[in-house]
């Protein structure tokens, strides 16, 4: 497999939550994982979609959910959801950390800012 496929099982996530919410103090309300270079990014429901501005970003077109208890995987370039292969662990953001998230910085009234 090179580098320029959509899928890479072997790259680990970039780790347990949003690269950008968490840099910028930003929050999500779920976790997707690119499935091509392991970069974590919110979902298309959150306030600043930042999975969605990585593929534009990078071409890369495969995500896998990263909420624990989901595998499939959705390839922005056809618009269809589909499954792939086991990811490198971890496969979902830690259990025990909230959804929305990160705990601390999702406002009280969360819903009136998810994309519908």
């Amino acid at each position: 497999m090179t580098s320029d496929e959509p899928i890479q099982p072997s790259v680990p996530p970039s780790g347990t939550g949003c690269v950008e919410c968490l840099d910028g103090g930003g929050w999500w309300f779920h976790l997707r994982r690119c499935a091509q270079c392991g970069h974590i990014g919110c979902c298309d429901s959150s306030p600043a979609q930042h999975a969605t501005a990585h593929w534009k970003a990078t071409g890369h077109p495969v995500i896998q959910s990263f909420e624990p208890g989901e595998d499939w995987f959705w390839d922005y370039s056809t618009d269809q959801a589909g499954a792939g292969p086991a990811l490198a662990p971890a496969d979902s953001h830690p259990a025990d950390q909230p959804a929305p998230g990160p705990a601390g910085a999702v406002p009280s009234d969360w819903r009136n800012h998810l994309h519908r």
